[in-house]
């Protein structure tokens, strides 16, 4: 294993492999950062991977996930 830590993109292409997934694209990326963005800034911040992790499990589309955040943070302190 080399001595430098990858870059963000570098360690996700590599868990995806691990995973027998394909790479996150960035656009992706993204969104699923936006999403945390959300999370961590309307809760704890713990909220934030465990948000992404809900994604996950639920197999929705980042841009569309980041979507249903955004709409359930606008409802939430309206």
């Amino acid at each position: 294993m080399p001595n430098e830590n990858p870059s963000a993109q570098e360690w996700l292409t590599g868990l995806a492999a691990e995973m027998g997934l394909p790479s996150p694209s960035a656009e992706e990326i993204e969104n699923l950062l936006n999403l945390a963005g959300v999370a961590a800034h309307s809760s704890e911040r713990i909220a934030a991977p465990i948000a992404c992790w809900m994604v996950g499990v639920a197999k929705i589309d980042p841009e569309e996930a980041l979507a249903m955040v955004q709409k359930y943070e606008n409802g939430r302190v309206s």
